[in-house]
C-alpha cells in the first residue's frame, strides 16, 4: 500500500467532490478515509488514499490534481504519507 495525502481547500462550488473523486478513480487511486467541512462557504477535503495501483508516478499525479484544482477554483496538494508526516511532526 501506497498511502497518499490529499487536501482540497477552496470556496465551495458544486461539484468539488465529484471531479476529484472522479479523477482518482480514473487513476485507480482507492479513498482510503475521507473527511470534508464547509464553514462559512470555505471548502476543506482532506483525503488518505492508496495510490499502490495507479500508473502514474507521484509527481506526475500531483501536478496532475493541482492543475484539477485550477480548472475547478480550489488548491489541491498530493503528498506521499512519508513526506507529509515530516513536514507535520513537531
Amino acid at each position: 500500500m501506497k498511502k497518499t495525502i490529499i487536501t482540497v481547500v477552496g470556496n465551495d462550488t458544486v461539484g468539488i467532490i465529484a471531479k476529484v473523486c472522479t479523477y482518482l478513480a480514473e487513476n485507480q487511486v482507492n479513498i482510503l478515509d475521507i473527511s470534508q467541512t464547509i464553514v462559512q462557504g470555505y471548502f476543506n477535503m482532506m483525503m488518505i488514499a492508496d495510490t499502490a495501483k495507479c500508473e502514474k508516478d507521484g509527481g506526475e499525479l500531483a501536478k496532475e490534481l493541482e492543475n484539477l484544482g485550477k480548472e475547478i477554483g480550489v488548491v489541491i496538494h498530493c503528498q506521499h504519507e512519508d513526506i507529509f508526516n515530516m513536514m507535520h511532526r513537531v
